[in-house]
């Protein structure tokens, strides 16, 4: 699925809908240069998830992750400052990760093997005065919610 999102608004309401249309324990990794857009993807993914809005949602670059609440929990996670994948583990992300909420992790590369097989590569790139956006399903389960996200989008 790949779609251009004008503005930052666009990119909020896109997100969103990828919100709406989550289930308990997808893992959505957010790939792109810093500023192509992976936090403000993730906070439009945050208000589809019912985050209140005074949860704000920022990069978790330093915190490597956030939690907050919504009608499941919203793990925005940051692996950037990760020297070794091996970390991953003595943070607990693999505790959270593909589990009860939705998992939203940018800069995915820097933990490759300790991340589900079955999840959602968003691919983000500048384009203009907006961004380029890529789906990509990776697994099963992952299709289905790519399917769920085109089906809410045609009934909007």
């Amino acid at each position: 699925m790949n779609r251009y999102l004008a503005d930052l608004e666009a990119t909020h309401v896109f997100g969103e809908l990828l919100g709406r249309a989550a289930h308990p324990g997808l893992v959505i990794t957010a790939v792109g240069t810093l500023g192509a857009g992976k936090t403000s993807l993730a906070q439009g993914v945050a208000r589809g998830l019912g985050v209140p809005e005074d949860h704000y949602v920022n990069s978790p670059t330093f915190a490597i992750m956030q939690v907050h609440p919504g009608r499941m929990p919203f793990y925005h996670i940051d692996l950037y400052r990760l020297g070794d994948p091996d970390e991953m583990m003595g943070l607990g992300l693999d505790e959270v990760i593909g589990t009860d909420g939705v998992a939203f992790i940018e800069w995915p590369s820097r933990g490759t093997d300790y991340l589900p097989m079955d999840r959602i590569t968003i691919t983000l790139s500048h384009d203009g005065e907006g961004r380029r956006i890529e789906l990509d399903a990776l697994g099963p389960k992952s299709e289905g919610y790519l399917k769920r996200v085109c089906d809410i989008e045609r009934s909007t």
